[in-house]
């Protein structure tokens, strides 16, 4: 319990200038000499400890960057432009692309080197985020490395298909839903006037332009063409990118080391079988982040 006190004392607010305003994260201390990592955050209003207004407080990120300082491992994690402690960086948190979110990686990683002294840090990202630490690996020497957790490995399109389909409720939708993929595919905005209520969140006319930048990303290309050394850990009991994206990542990057964890979902967490206990852990800050997660990571930025 006292390695868990020290943990929590050495965080301290972070900010680095973004477009219009700061961007603000936590720095978690490890010690001089220690690996940084900075944690990106996954899709929609997500902060910095991974939680969101649609139901998700199980602090999947707080509690990673907790169990790395146990192990040695320094990290900050980040609000996103326009979004909770970072809102002052962007008037509009919908105007965005990966390439704007690579960009801000940047920025935190090089404020990571200049707090600690580091000669590289390395970019974890989760979910999307894992999509955005990609992006930001590209030709890039201030990065040790890349750490894709419960990415996508396929197009967004794809992945997204897959998971409309998998519910059979989604059967009545599914005709437009795949016709207004296809226009944001092609690079259109698609008019939700005549839409089904279900289908309104996710072709939101104020998301639509940054869906048309997120389908046009291709996670196994950026894989292919990184240059930094690429860890991918995913859950075999995530419900909402699965192993198969996983793999797709691994045989595009034959240097990439791949962990799979058993029993882990989504959230990072640790899950009995059947889908009411998976969705449940959600919203459980109590449980801590699987070991085999946190191991994966320590194990990967320490060697």
């Amino acid at each position: 319990m006292m390695g868990m006190m020290m943990a929590a004392m050495a965080a301290s607010a972070m900010t680095v200038p973004g477009p219009n305003g700061p961007l603000e994260g936590t720095f978690l201390d490890a010690g001089k000499g220690s690996p940084v990592v900075v944690i990106v955050p996954g899709s929609g209003p997500t902060d910095r400890d991974g939680n969101n207004p649609m139901g998700v407080t199980a602090a999947p990120y707080r509690l990673l960057a907790e169990a790395l300082a146990e192990k040695g491992v320094s990290s900050v994690r980040i609000d996103k432009r326009g979004m909770f402690g970072s809102k002052a960086a962007i008037p509009d948190a919908n105007k965005v692309t990966i390439a704007d979110y690579a960009a801000d990686a940047h920025a935190w990683a090089k404020a990571a080197r200049q707090k600690t002294g580091a000669r590289c840090v390395w970019v974890a990202g989760h979910s999307e985020g894992a999509l955005i630490a990609l992006a930001a690996g590209q030709n890039r020497t201030d990065l040790c490395g890349v750490i894709a957790i419960s990415g996508m490995g396929r197009r967004f399109g794809t992945v997204l298909r897959e998971q409309l389909a998998a519910n059979p409720a989604n059967a009545p939708i599914m005709e437009s839903a795949t016709k207004a993929l296809a226009e944001l595919e092609a690079g259109r905005t698609v008019d939700t006037a005549g839409m089904h209520p279900a289908l309104a969140p996710l072709f939101n006319a104020s998301v639509q332009p940054y869906v048309i930048n997120l389908l046009a990303q291709d996670p196994a290309a950026l894989a292919k063409s990184l240059k930094l050394p690429l860890l991918i850990v995913h859950g075999e009991a995530d419900l909402q990118t699965s192993v198969a994206d996983a793999k797709a990542l691994a045989s595009a990057q034959p240097k990439a080391k791949l962990v799979l964890v058993p029993k882990v979902n989504h959230v990072l967490k640790v899950v009995g079988d059947g889908r009411q206990a998976n969705m449940s852990a959600y919203a459980d800050p109590s449980l801590p982040v699987a070991p085999g997660v946190v191991d994966a990571i320590a194990d990967f930025v320490k060697r």
